[in-house]
């Protein structure tokens, strides 16, 4: 049984391409791991998942960055996303928002699932389509969800791994807050840094 790393891009994992010699492509066999780039989005990343998820896998490890609601966490920190959302899943009714739980068709809250003590700070994530950018968007995210992060892939790996009954764990390394979209404040190569070096290290204490 092997492991199943799963990231968006391959950008967000490449020192850990780097590091194990590893061909630039989307899906990588070696011996006691694979690795899927899914492409950006819930969408993307639930259709990879669907043609390359089975049971060889005992566990599934989404890497990526995040956006943090949180100001207190500083940029490049790494954090293990124990719960995510979909937080567009659902229905407008007026000024009230009704998850597609609310409406009775699905789920849009699950929990990561792995034996695995993982040494980090454990959060409450959401995945979007749209990347929040407005402070009214910021206050309804925060008043539904009380999130720490945002990504756009999260809370569908965790539904895929839901499905297939494997366990899963999500790591995100912080590449700036969440706010009105401003480029020159983001710290994307940090959180990459970050989030390599701690890839490579899990994967070599897993082995």
């Amino acid at each position: 049984m092997k492991t199943l790393i799963v990231a968006a891009t391959r950008a967000e994992l490449a020192f850990f391409y780097q590091h194990y010699h590893l061909p630039e492509y989307d899906f990588v066999e070696s011996k006691h791991f694979d690795v899927l780039i899914t492409g950006v989005g819930m969408v993307a990343t639930a259709f990879a998942l669907g043609q390359y998820l089975t049971k060889n896998y005992h566990l599934v490890v989404n890497f990526g960055i995040a956006g943090c609601f949180d100001r207190e966490i500083e940029l490049g920190t790494l954090l293990n996303i124990t719960e995510d959302n979909f937080a567009e899943l659902g229905a407008e009714n007026g000024d009230e928002f009704l998850t597609i739980k609310d409406l009775g068709f699905g789920e849009n809250h699950f929990i990561s699932r792995s034996k695995i003590n993982i040494d980090l700070p454990s959060v409450t994530g959401i995945t979007v389509n749209c990347v929040t950018g407005s402070e009214q968007s910021i206050k309804n995210l925060k008043k539904r969800f009380s999130p720490t992060t945002e990504s756009m892939e999260g809370a569908a790996v965790f539904y895929a791994c839901k499905q297939a009954n494997i366990d899963c764990i999500q790591i995100r390394s912080i590449s700036n807050y969440v706010e009105p979209r401003n480029k020159d404040n983001w710290k994307i190569g940090l959180a990459i840094k970050n989030l390599n070096e701690w890839a490579i290290a899990f994967i070599a204490e897993m082995n």
